[in-house]
């Protein structure tokens, strides 16, 4: 467990130099509350890495409101626990005055106009906060590769569009998003659900196989069927559902046809959930 940015550094040249060869490095950003779908990237990273780094942050600048960042789950202790079980060789868990010395007025690596679609539509802020952060951590750990849940889309493209952009030598790992009995993807917030309220939010996926059993229709109506499962559910209140390519990770028109990615985003009983599917529109 390594608090400071001297002491990561520190640790990071002591790995390269114990290696009888360039070791290859894998790093996993995380803000905490770790669950199975962490534990699914450190296997990952174990496999095709000789040195596995997580850092554990809740980073401030993904939040609007300072009561959200009060509010989200911290348990160090069991983090750190769960990851020396896993056998990860670095655990990065620096408070915020050691990562982001200025706080906001720090330099921010701007996400562009997709950073204000979908997840930054109600949160403006959130991708800028994200790639400043995740640069800062890939210019201290300098990675070989870099791993991420497919749950996470938006972000994926972004980090690889900035580490394109900057010319950065790093490459991006995915790993299938972890789901579980009941289909819903794993995250922190599915814990907290009462029984109804986790039922209703079963009918986020639901929505998605919909969209994608109806996409041989074409764009409209794979997004009328996700719309029309949703009906009748009162706890769920929808942010937004699209269908975008994947190459742009733009809105398709009408007229698409091939590869796509319906995306979707809502609340349930004030818990908020991120899902997303592979169609091919017909």
């Amino acid at each position: 467990m390594i608090r400071t940015i001297d002491g990561l550094r520190a640790r990071l040249a002591q790995a390269r130099s114990a290696a009888p060869r360039s070791p290859r490095i894998a790093l996993i950003s995380t803000i905490g509350a770790l669950h199975d779908g962490h534990i699914e990237l450190v296997q990952r990273a174990k496999e095709i890495a000789d040195v596995v780094v997580v850092s554990i942050f809740v980073n401030p600048l993904r939040f609007t409101e300072q009561a959200e960042l009060d509010a989200y789950p911290r348990t160090p202790a069991a983090d750190e626990l769960l990851l020396a079980s896993l056998g990860v060789d670095i655990v990065f868990m620096p408070e915020a005055s050691e990562l982001l010395p200025d706080g906001v007025h720090t330099t921010k690596v701007p996400a562009g106009d997709l950073g204000l679609r979908y997840e930054g539509r109600t949160r403006p802020s959130y991708f800028d906060g994200l790639l400043t952060v995740e640069a800062k951590l890939f210019e201290l750990v300098e990675p070989d590769v870099a791993l991420y849940g497919l749950r996470d889309r938006q972000r994926i493209f972004l980090v690889r569009r900035m580490i394109g952009d900057l010319g950065l030598d790093i490459d991006v790992a995915v790993v299938e998003t972890v789901r579980s009995d009941d289909n819903l993807p794993v995250s922190t917030r599915i814990g907290m659900l009462e029984s109804r309220d986790r039922d209703a939010a079963t009918k986020l996926p639901a929505a998605l196989d919909a969209a994608a059993a109806n996409a041989d229709r074409g764009v409209d109506a794979c997004i009328a069927a996700a719309q029309s499962s949703l009906m009748g559910e009162p706890r769920i209140r929808l942010e937004y559902l699209s269908v975008v390519d994947p190459a742009s990770f733009l809105p398709v028109d009408e007229d698409h046809r091939g590869p796509a990615l319906a995306l979707i985003a809502a609340s349930v009983a004030g818990h908020r959930f991120i899902d997303n599917t592979e169609i091919y529109i017909g």
